[in-house]
């Protein structure tokens, strides 16, 4: 019997590190994704890239929302009542906003305008038409990314309530990181670095709630 429980004792920290190491990958992947696919983006629309621009928003239309799990995760669960209560709704509303016009600069300024270029005719000048979907793109996805500062902002507040001062590296990262996201979308260099800092924020930022000490062992064990 004391075999088996020694056994349990050096497998139980492993138990309690898998959930940990989920948690982070869940916060991380999607930032690194969005990195990856931003050393291929093409950093113009012409008639050479457009069905590529095209296609790629197509398939990052789903991709671009999940950023958000970075904040949702630590989140999880019921709102308590009182001010903690109340800034995780607002963080949970900033990070809805941020997802729904996010994705509404996806479709008009990638899908919508990488269609237009794609099939113009040979010699049309689509160059207005193209400037009117960016234009639109760019009101939506300035929108959302202050949207999404707000959702930092207010998950942070929770967090620090939680666990002090140990989220606010974190914190600090994220800010910077959409503070550059206004308007570098993902296109390399900026984008990219944009995006690895997002991955590297919500990972400092989730650090607290998800890495607890393991319980002392009970005496004459």
């Amino acid at each position: 019997m004391e075999r088996v429980a020694r056994r349990n004792r050096a497998y139980d920290p492993w138990v309690r590190r898998s959930p940990t190491l989920g948690k982070l990958v869940a916060v991380t992947v999607v930032p690194a994704l969005l990195a990856v696919v931003g050393l291929f983006h093409p950093t113009g629309l012409d008639p050479s890239t457009a069905h590529m621009w095209a296609m790629m928003h197509i398939w990052l239309l789903p991709v671009f929302p999940l950023l958000t799990l970075g904040l949702i995760v630590p989140l999880w669960g019921r709102p308590v009542r009182g001010a903690a209560g109340v800034a995780t709704v607002v963080a949970w509303l900033g990070a809805a906003v941020f997802a729904a016009l996010y994705t509404g600069l996806d479709a008009v300024a990638g899908i919508a305008a990488g269609t237009v270029q794609s099939h113009a005719a040979e010699g049309q000048d689509v160059r207005q038409s193209i400037a009117a979907l960016f234009e639109t793109a760019d009101a939506m996805g300035h929108a959302g990314v202050q949207a999404l500062a707000v959702a930092v902002v207010a998950a942070s507040a929770v967090l620090a309530g939680r666990h002090g001062w140990r989220v606010l590296p974190g914190t600090a990262v994220l800010l910077v990181c959409t503070y550059e996201f206004y308007d570098s979308h993902i296109f390399y260099p900026r984008g990219v670095l944009t995006m690895v800092g997002f991955a590297v924020g919500f990972a400092l930022l989730n650090w607290p709630a998800v890495h607890r000490p393991a319980a002392a062992p009970a005496p004459g064990e």
